[in-house]
């Protein structure tokens, strides 16, 4: 078994947060040390944690749709690494996802995120991972962090909104996003994945 799959069945193993998660504990990641293209969001949703499976749900849809690649290269593991910053649902509050929890990301992504040596593009998926990713380098808001993408994208990451429906009106309120943002994503995405998979 190599260091990532140790880790990757300690990270499963988790009891880190349970007193504090409401629907109890139930990490959901995707990473292989092949994966080129590494997405950071920001925590499972309630239908997530029920499959078990990272964006199976609507935003996953619209995701994947931005990313313009299908299901199956999407959830094959050796392409495409999938780390949010918490990997337990956190619970919900008035209609909507609570943050996730502060002892995930900084418990396990120095760990795991140095393994993934061949990632050669890394999406920062909401305000939560853009914060976590960028650091001082993140706007003070999600639209200026985003609309900055050019000068992220020369250190290899590229700030995007949440896909998440809610956003909609975010994505008709900032047309550069479809016009200029999108092509160059699903450009550099297929470039990432250009390599092939390493045989199972």
């Amino acid at each position: 078994m190599s260091e990532l799959d140790r880790l990757l069945a300690e990270i499963r193993a988790c009891q880190l947060c349970a007193a504090q998660l409401p629907h109890g504990v139930r990490p959901v990641l995707q990473a292989s040390a092949s994966a080129r293209l590494l997405i950071v969001s920001q925590a499972p949703g309630r239908k997530v944690h029920a499959s078990g499976v990272p964006f199976d749900d609507v935003s996953g849809d619209r995701l994947r749709d931005w990313l313009g690649v299908d299901k199956a290269t999407f959830y094959d593991a050796r392409r495409i690494a999938i780390v949010p910053m918490g990997f337990c649902f956190p619970g919900s509050a008035r209609g909507a996802d609570l943050p996730p929890r502060r002892e995930c990301a900084p418990t396990w992504q120095p760990r795991l995120l140095p393994l993934l040596r061949k990632v050669e593009l890394t999406l920062a998926i909401g305000r939560y991972a853009q914060v976590g990713l960028l650091g001082s380098q993140a706007a003070a808001s999600l639209t200026d962090t985003v609309q900055a993408w050019r000068t992220h994208l020369a250190q290899g990451v590229l700030p995007l909104p949440h896909p998440s429906p809610r956003n909609q009106l975010w994505t008709k309120r900032n047309p550069w996003f479809a016009e200029e943002l999108l092509p160059v994503l699903r450009d550099r995405v297929a470039n990432a994945l250009a390599h092939p998979a390493p045989r199972r």
